[in-house]
């Protein structure tokens, strides 16, 4: 794209995945998306009050600031991560602060990186990955989420809050709709029946760290600088306040 015709600065943002899960038809195989710098249009939505009880403001938020011509709902997450994280850097410069063990600390954005690509895993287009269960030897097929399977999760969590307020299945559910097949079996209701019955503490930890290692996404750790003077890794907290640190929401 000509950024010469437009009427607002951008700057091109490189995704974490490297473009080569999406397929090679798909704008997003370049491995790069453009943004546009913040502008109050932007904060209008940040303090959208029925954008922020939905819970839809930060991919409104995306949506507004994409310039390329992409569809959304295809962004893999740690490939939205990084359009967030390149997003308030943008809009609110690259120190943020927020508290940490009841102190106020800040973290510079800027120390956020993508995390290394295991590109000898991956091959053009294809999202779909094998990996053993360790404890019970169960052989699983899993894919990363998009955008648009994230969506189809919060629709089935509010379903079944809307049963039972008290339950929370976040990450069953979301296994659910991550794994492919288990034993060659890619039956639906085979592959919720196991995670409900059948997937050990054990081998769900396993597949925990598995995916943390290869999935792409960006190193959320920063180093802060503790009340005594130390140096600490945590963790970076991103919530409505992470785009606009003045806002009483």
């Amino acid at each position: 794209m000509d950024t010469n015709k437009l009427d607002f600065p951008t700057e091109e943002v490189e995704l974490p995945s490297q473009g080569v899960l999406y397929p090679e038809d798909n704008p997003l195989s370049s491995g790069k998306v453009e943004i546009k710098y913040m502008t109050a249009k932007e904060e209008d939505i940040l303090t959208n009050q029925n954008y922020i009880e939905k819970g839809t403001v930060l991919d409104k938020l995306l949506e507004s600031l994409i310039v390329s011509d992409i569809n959304y709902k295809d962004l893999f997450i740690g490939d939205k991560n990084a359009l967030l994280i390149a997003a308030r850097i943008l809009g609110y410069g690259k120190d943020y602060e927020f508290e940490y063990k009841g102190e106020k600390v800040t973290a510079d954005l800027t120390q956020i990186e993508n995390k290394p690509l295991k590109s000898e895993m991956f091959k053009q287009g294809q999202n779909e990955f094998s990996y053993t269960l360790p404890v019970t030897s169960t052989p699983i097929t899993f894919k990363f989420l998009t955008h648009k399977d994230e969506a189809k999760i919060d629709q089935e969590l509010k379903g079944l809050k809307k049963i039972n307020k008290n339950s929370s299945p976040d990450f069953s559910t979301r296994l659910k709709h991550m794994i492919l097949s288990v034993n060659g079996e890619n039956d639906q209701n085979t592959i919720r029946k196991f995670v409900d019955t059948n997937f050990l503490a054990q081998d769900s930890r396993a597949f925990r760290k598995h995916l943390k290692d290869i999935q792409p996404d960006v190193d959320m750790t920063v180093s802060i600088e503790t009340s005594d003077g130390g140096q600490e890794d945590v963790e970076l907290p991103i919530g409505i306040n992470f785009f606009w640190p003045d806002a009483e929401v």
